[in-house]
């Protein structure tokens, strides 16, 4: 029994002499990465062991042959030790890194769904309650002229047309969300699609006296769904419309590149301020008055949806600004011969 005490006592000694100073190793190693900390721990335990039973052996005078066979035992069991641990450690950081992103996703997710409740309550609200109006002023009697009468008609009828298609961009953008857009992909001429939308648009420009210029080029044929392509391109050009003053000029330009066909709708609005950059495709967001003109329809959803159906298609949209205001990018895979 004293022998057995005295052994478990050298091995104590020299597993506190590894052990005390390894944890106060350990101690600075706050704020470091998971696989720091697990290599930390696995070199502290490892030499720990080491330490306690190679002092116990000398004790016990086992001869050289033994003492060697034992420190190549350890060796061994520490190097697979310590490498195991490491890469377990390198899993550990991917997966807390992974959960950390994810939460960071969720709650920005959440925030946009917060921003787009209190951006479609307003946009709703509003026509709601002058249509409201308007049809209590009919019902009293409170308008009685023909002419005022048609003209309460024609603005219930124009809300009415502004709350359908802020519905129809909810509805859009929650089947790019859920991932329930289906996209029926062909050969399309970029040509053909930008110039039915130019010509779709182009009383929309002729009445704020924006000029609306496509230039021609070498145009290349995509694979895409010519239904949402085309309403990527209308979600850009009224964009810029909406943005650029009068007697401002929307220009549309497109190519090919690579294995990729390109469009750019360039504007003369002055700009995006450099903060709003980055932010310019989430949801609901507006940016400055500037871009936003009172009256101005929708719930700040349009770029929102064409980011959302370009990636559909697996290609990029990106902005920046040029001399005099700001260029939209769309990339889109091309055709292959």
């Amino acid at each position: 029994m004293r022998d057995l005490i005295l052994v478990g006592l050298l091995a104590l000694a020299g597993s506190l002499a590894v052990a005390i100073p390894g944890a106060l190793v350990l101690r600075r190693l706050r704020g470091r990465s998971v696989t720091a900390h697990v290599g930390g721990v696995l070199a502290v335990t490892v030499l720990a062991v080491t330490a306690g039973v190679v002092s116990t052996s000398l004790a016990m005078f086992i001869n050289e042959h033994d003492l060697t066979v034992l420190l190549v035992v350890l060796a061994v069991a520490g190097v697979v030790s310590l490498s195991v641990g490491l890469w377990l450690g390198r899993r550990l950081t991917a997966e807390a890194m992974w959960a950390a992103e994810a939460r960071e996703r969720e709650r920005a997710l959440e925030a946009g769904r917060r921003d787009l409740v209190a951006w479609v309550s307003h946009d709703l609200r509003t026509p709601l309650a002058g249509m409201r109006a308007m049809a209590e002023a009919l019902e009293d009697g409170m308008v009685a002229d023909a002419g005022t009468v048609a003209d309460f008609h024609r603005r219930i009828r124009v809300e009415c047309d502004r709350m359908a298609a802020l519905v129809e961009d909810l509805f859009e953008l929650s089947r790019i969300n859920a991932g329930a857009l289906r996209l029926t992909i062909e050969s399309l001429s970029l040509r053909d699609v930008v110039s039915d939308v130019v010509a779709a648009v182009a009383p929309v420009a002729d009445a704020k006296r924006v000029r609306l210029v496509a230039v021609d080029g070498a145009w290349p044929v995509v694979r895409g769904s010519e239904k949402e392509l085309s309403r990527v391109v209308a979600n850009l050009l009224r964009n810029a419309i909406s943005s650029t003053p009068a007697d401002g000029t929307v220009t549309v330009t497109g190519g090919g590149d690579g294995d990729a066909g390109w469009f750019a709708v360039t504007d003369t609005c002055g700009g995006i301020a450099d903060d709003d950059l980055p932010r310019l495709f989430d949801v609901a967001f507006r940016g400055e008055s500037a871009r936003t003109p009172a009256g101005t329809p929708g719930g700040g959803l349009g770029l929102a949806i064409v980011r959302g159906l370009v990636e559909a298609h697996r290609g990029e949209v990106s902005v920046a600004n040029v001399t005099h205001g700001c260029r939209f990018t769309v990339r889109i895979p091309a055709a292959t011969v």
